[in-house]
């Protein structure tokens, strides 16, 4: 079983560097990939009120055996709940059959109103929504707070208002080869917030969302797994890694589940890191058209 590592916090805490995503999983889907994986070495796992599907996570993390203690669940507040973020974090609990939360991100820094999603909430953003989450580090509830899609004006924005006593842990943004967003993670860096990559292996070959993002067929990525005899996703990765990042891989399948956790005793040349680092495509998987306001602002490259 190869070795758990951890990444530093600024709150003092060390976030397991390899973790299993959640998004688009379906239930019994989920169940399985969770206890599976933690079954096999995994330590972290990531979910979202959003995704639905944190009964099944909680389900999981009982099947598998493994004590709750040993185990670094994040989850997320979803953007129509801003105003209602002791009542959101009940919710995922309840959900999701635990007593604590080790991390809870703030999703998107878009506050919906629930009565019409298509519009913002009036009277309310990001800033108001985050006085509440440092609230929450005093119920003994949650055990570190951080924020999810946040880009740099998003963050100078929180970290300049007064009413911010607690920076924000992790800042948890879509991160691969055809989104390195250099800026954004450079910028979180000279903040001390750690960054997770989210669809850190691209979008599905069938449903590309906002361009081709199926990086797991791309010529270089494809070279250096040939190369290293490792498959195209551990070579994207070990390559967010190399960056000081977290991965959160989404699998449901056993044995991608098991190899994406192998990525011990090995890493990427200087020369096969540089030459991820020039791939010129760009793309993302996740956009914003669905939200009352962008929060992808396109000046993080």
């Amino acid at each position: 079983m190869p070795s758990i590592k951890t990444l530093p916090l600024n709150t003092g805490a060390a976030i397991p560097a390899i973790g299993l995503g959640t998004w688009q999983s379906s239930e019994n889907a989920t169940r399985d990939a969770v206890k599976h994986a933690l079954q096999h070495g995994y330590r972290h796992i990531d979910t979202a009120l959003n995704y639905g599907n944190e009964k099944e996570v909680g389900e999981g993390i009982r099947a598998s055996g493994v004590p709750r203690e040993d185990i670094w669940v994040t989850t997320k507040l979803d953007n129509h709940w801003h105003h209602r973020v002791r009542e959101g974090l009940e919710s995922s609990l309840s959900d999701l059959g635990l007593d604590y939360l080790d991390l809870y991100l703030v999703h998107f820094p878009c506050s919906t109103d629930p009565e019409d999603r298509s519009k913002h909430l009036e009277d309310w953003d990001f800033i108001k929504t985050w006085q509440e989450m440092q609230k929450l580090l005093d119920t003994g509830k949650v055990k570190n707070i951080g924020v999810s899609n946040f880009q740099i004006s998003h963050l100078e924005k929180l970290l300049n208002d007064p009413s911010c006593k607690v920076v924000p842990a992790v800042n948890q943004i879509e991160l691969h080869p055809y989104n390195p967003s250099p800026k954004l993670l450079a910028y979180c860096a000279s903040k001390n917030i750690h960054c997770t990559a989210y669809s850190c292996l691209g979008g599905h070959s069938d449903s590309p969302i906002n361009g081709q993002t199926n990086l797991t067929k791309d010529p270089v990525i494809l070279e250096v797994a040939e190369s290293k005899k490792k498959t195209p996703a551990q070579i994207l990765l070990q390559w967010n890694l190399r960056r000081g990042v977290s991965v959160i891989p989404k699998s449901v399948t056993p044995s991608r589940i098991e190899n994406n956790y192998d990525l011990e005793g090995w890493d990427l040349t200087e020369d096969e890191f540089e030459r991820i680092n020039a791939i010129k495509t760009r793309a993302k998987v996740v956009g914003d058209s669905w939200m009352p306001i962008r929060v992808f602002l396109g000046d993080d490259e």
